[in-house]
């Protein structure tokens, strides 16, 4: 809630002597005390969207934004604050540069032979959100029914490939249930602390759930973190085709989300407008599980990938580490690049990576393959 006037922005500024991320880095007293009071026309407030910043001051494996967005206008209301986190957490990111988007999978070279000996599996997603309706931090019961109701119109249409099912949270079946267990499809009641802060679990599980095609490699998950999630995915290593999918079937969805009347939130600066600001751009994220034991054991690992513009994770998400060797390794760029682009590096990437894994594997120097 917006702080009563009978108290000074100075007294209700956040203690973050002990923070360490973006939001914690840029939110001086000042522009504390700018935005304090302002609230969006949905009536989202600066204190809000810090919120899960002040409450989690860093984590682990990865430096946090430390805000979040309630509504797509939250990005102009507390411009003063978010252009500095976009632009430190987008590597360089000035408040008049445009976004770039291409989502023709031609465009792309290679990809469709990484070695299945190390690539395990290959995935991309992205979010998108619905126009006019609040995200999941700040909208109400009704606008999250409404997303629901608006995105499982378009998916129950699709044919050919594409033809699926829908899977409400609250009603499915225990079969059901189990099997989406199986599938690694079934996303849980948010146990993150970033997602708790954010109070994106309210009404748990009202107006959550997930859609999936028959084949089961093209998912849509409903008013998790983002109004949806749409995920193309497969086993082995064939990064072209899980692209080719992902394009074929977000364009669909696009298409009759306007037919019906709908569109998504996006413009020429940012791109697709999404509940984190390290989403905007493409909300992109195009990764792969491979196998990297000997590389993650070389103390050069964690730079490398950063020359590369990738990130690593554990294969069970952003809270774990990896335990066998296995990484799930990813774009670190989502703004001002293109979709090609950064599915583009990922697999030129992850072919220098596994080609210094055979290195050492044969006792053989890497020193001529660091970028």
């Amino acid at each position: 809630m917006a702080s009563s006037s009978k108290f000074t922005p100075e007294q209700d500024y956040p203690d973050l002597s002990k923070h360490n991320n973006h939001m914690a880095k840029h939110l001086t007293k000042e522009i504390y005390a700018n935005l304090r009071d302002k609230k969006t026309p949905s009536g989202f407030t600066l204190d809000e969207c810090i919120q899960t910043g002040v409450d989690n001051p860093g984590h682990p494996f990865i430096m946090t934004v430390g805000c979040v967005a309630g509504d797509e206008e939250s990005y102009e209301v507390f411009a003063e604050l978010l252009d500095k986190v976009i632009d430190t957490r987008h590597n360089g990111y000035s408040k008049d540069a445009k976004h770039k988007t291409d989502l023709n999978p031609e465009n792309l070279k290679g990809g469709d032979n990484l070695d299945p000996n190390y690539v395990l599996s290959s995935r991309v997603r992205t979010g998108r959100s619905i126009r006019g309706f609040g995200l999941p931090p700040h909208c109400s019961r009704a606008e999250r029914r409404g997303v629901e109701n608006i995105v499982t119109d378009v998916l129950n249409s699709f044919e050919g490939e594409f033809k699926g099912k829908y899977y409400p949270l609250n009603k499915m079946t225990e079969a059901e249930q189990q099997q989406l267990i199986d599938d690694h499809f079934l996303f849980d009641k948010p146990v993150s602390p970033l997602l708790l802060s954010s109070n994106m679990a309210r009404d748990w599980p009202d107006a959550r759930g997930i859609w999936h095609n028959d084949v089961k490699n093209f998912l849509v998950w409903v008013n998790e973190e983002d109004h949806t999630r749409v995920i193309s995915m497969q086993k082995g290593g064939n990064m072209k085709e899980v692209f080719t999918r992902f394009c074929n079937g977000l364009q669909s969805f696009e298409k009759k989300m306007k037919e019906n009347g709908h569109e998504f939130m996006w413009n020429s600066h940012l791109g697709y407008v999404l509940t984190c600001p390290s989403n905007l751009g493409t909300g992109l994220r195009a990764g792969v599980h491979v196998k990297l034991p000997k590389l993650s054991g070389d103390s050069r690992f964690k730079d490398i990938l950063l020359k590369l513009r990738l990130q690593k994770r554990g294969t069970g998400g952003v809270d774990t580490a990896s335990t066998d060797g296995i990484f799930d390794i990813s774009n670190l760029d989502r703004l001002g690049s293109s979709e090609v682009d950064q599915v583009q590096v990922v697999v030129d990437g992850v072919e220098l990576l596994i080609k210094m894994e055979k290195r050492l594997e044969a006792g053989e120097s890497i020193d001529d393959l660091i970028p």
